[in-house]
């Protein structure tokens, strides 16, 4: 079951939902403010691949030189 991030236009408040299938039409409401004004967000998380994902350790979040 794919996970969407949406981000409201109204509010700016972001907020995840569980849509049954890829192809499914799902009216979205905003948890903050109740607006149906929410548009599909571009997640990091949805769009890494798993090849990339195991370069990303943290060893790239120490502090390099010294």
């Amino acid at each position: 079951m794919p996970i969407y991030e949406y981000r409201c236009e109204k509010c700016g408040h972001t907020s995840d939902k569980f849509v049954r299938s890829m192809s499914s039409v799902v009216e979205v409401e905003c948890p903050e403010c109740h607006s149906t004004d929410c548009k599909k967000a571009i997640s990091l998380f949805g769009t890494a691949s798993s090849s990339h994902s195991s370069s990303l350790g943290a060893s790239s979040c120490a502090p390099s030189g010294g």
